[in-house]
């Protein structure tokens, strides 16, 4: 099986399954396993963004859109090649990665007939069932089942330690200039970590708020989860959110690993936020920092 992976939630997801050797292309933005832009070839490129702040990559990203430029390039001749048997692509949002009409488009243009598999999950149980999907057209349906019991399982296991404990109201901020609240399968990880969310829907996407907004919502816990950036990055984004709230418990978590991607390591990121909300009972956890309240 030649894989080429579009998203780096996909990727993760692949190496997962046990199949990191099958993977031949990839997005620039995959970086896990450590060394896979090394050993697959890259087939998509984008926006470059190191060194900017969330003010500029809002702009830079508005301003393409309204020039009606693309976000991502695909390097087709690259992805024939390549001769994948199976394409892995999304079309959640057009500023995660190439949307998966473009992939089709162009496969059928050089005249490649590999599978397409389009992810879009929008609830935390959604993102457990795309594993089941690549696992399934991947040839390795054992393993997903496997994976996926194995990952619930701990979700379990969280859901045991916080049960019949109060349940802290938790805003999510998932971008900061300008604020967004966390839509999609975030509030399903607050709610699994022990915690109530506030402002955010389970499903719904993710939509521009105000600091005053978040403030009115009484939260407890504001959590700095800004897509696409670390846990360092989303410390120094903190610190600004402390102060559009003041009095406000403030954290930070490593967004990128932990939160946004929807592949397994969400698991990681509900115990990392059972962490914050339930101390006592949950272990701590690496990945997110306290920033102030």
């Amino acid at each position: 099986m030649r894989v080429v992976s579009l998203l780096p939630s996909a990727t993760e997801v692949v190496a997962a399954l046990g199949l990191a050797d099958d993977l031949v292309g990839v997005s620039f933005e995959c970086d896990r396993p450590p060394g896979i832009r090394e050993r697959a070839a890259v087939v998509v490129g984008g926006l470059d963004t190191a060194g900017l702040g969330p003010g500029e990559v809002d702009a830079a990203v508005r301003a393409r859109v309204a020039a009606g430029e693309d976000l991502y390039t695909l390097h087709a001749g690259a992805l024939a090649d390549l001769a994948p048997d199976l394409v892995i692509s999304q079309n959640l949002c057009q500023v995660c990665a190439l949307p998966a009409g473009t992939v089709r488009d162009a496969l059928a243009h050089l005249g490649t007939d590999a599978d397409v598999l389009t992810l879009d999950p929008h609830t935390l149980d959604e993102v457990l069932a795309t594993i089941t999907a690549v696992g399934g057209r991947a040839g390795v349906p054992g393993r997903a089942a496997e994976l996926v019991a194995a990952l619930r399982a701990r979700l379990d296991a969280v859901g045991a330690a916080v049960a019949g404990r109060p349940r802290p109201r938790v805003a999510v901020v998932e971008w900061t200039d300008p604020p967004f609240t966390a839509g999609h399968w975030v509030p399903d990880l607050v709610t699994a970590a022990g915690g109530e969310p506030v402002g955010a829907a389970s499903g719904a996407r993710s939509v521009t708020t105000t600091w005053g907004a978040i403030d009115a919502g009484d939260p407890e816990v504001v959590l700095v989860a800004p897509c696409g950036y670390g846990l360092d990055a989303a410390v120094e984004q903190a610190r600004t959110v402390a102060g559009h709230l003041p009095g406000r418990t403030v954290w930070a978590i490593d967004a990128d690993g932990l939160v946004v991607r929807p592949g397994p390591r969400l698991v990681d990121g509900v115990e990392a936020i059972a962490a914050v909300l339930h101390p006592d009972v949950v272990p701590p956890s690496a990945a997110v920092a306290r920033v102030s309240g």
